[in-house]
């Protein structure tokens, strides 16, 4: 199995080589570059060409959320995680806006940032519960003036797993909760995607959250 290829961009020395070192202990991840502003990190995307971006937001020079939209202008398919101490509700909606596929606080121990790695190495991508609940508080607060896009072109299936996606699950606890297996669960999630025109698993579930598309009891049918 190929390593996990990883780009860290941190203003903060301290922290930045010390994630290196904690991600070096595992063999499975390799982190092929480092970056402390947003102007490096475009630059160190294109030269390192990683699996994934761990980003800052709150950087010198160019800050991460313009940062990830510069590189996902340039390498669209390239995964960008926000890692910060930020739990601010805007600012994470911002993040997913500005085409983040995950949101990460700094608090998160190194098993389950490894874990989330992982996971977007399967297709996955790192939406927690607790992000998932802050989505849906943020979006409960505004007032929406158009009517939702209908969904009626989603399967009862698909609908499902688009639910479980916003409620935080990952594609394993969807196959168990849905009683289909895992590639199954990923054919699910690209025909979602395709047929709602979403780039990504984040922007999926901040869709099924905006849209009141929540259904915490999926019916048993295959």
């Amino acid at each position: 199995m190929s390593s996990i290829r990883v780009l860290l961009v941190d203003d903060h020395t301290l922290f930045r080589k010390g994630l290196a070192y904690l991600l070096s202990l595992y063999p499975d991840i390799e982190v092929v570059g480092e970056a402390e502003n947003g102007e490096e990190a475009i630059a160190r995307a294109q030269e390192t060409q990683p699996d994934v971006i761990l980003m800052d937001i709150y950087m010198p020079r160019m800050g991460g959320l313009e940062a990830t939209q510069k590189i996902k202008a340039l390498m669209p398919a390239l995964p960008i995680v926000i890692l910060t101490v930020s739990d601010d509700e805007q600012t994470l909606l911002a993040a997913i806006k500005s085409g983040a596929q995950g949101y990460l606080l700094k608090d998160i121990a190194p098993e389950e940032l490894v874990e989330m790695l992982r996971g977007m190495a399967r297709g996955e991508a790192p939406l927690s519960r607790a992000t998932a609940a802050k989505i849906l508080a943020a979006f409960s607060r505004q007032i929406h003036q158009d009517p939702p896009p209908p969904t009626h072109h989603l399967t009862q299936r698909e609908q499902e797993v688009l639910s479980l996606v916003a409620q935080g699950a990952t594609n394993k606890e969807i196959a168990l909760a849905l009683h289909i297996s895992e590639s199954t669960v990923k054919n699910h999630l690209q025909s979602i995607l395709e047929k709602l025109h979403l780039g990504n698993r984040v922007q999926a579930a901040t869709y099924a959250i905006q849209h009141g598309l929540l259904d915490p009891f999926p019916s048993e049918e295959s």
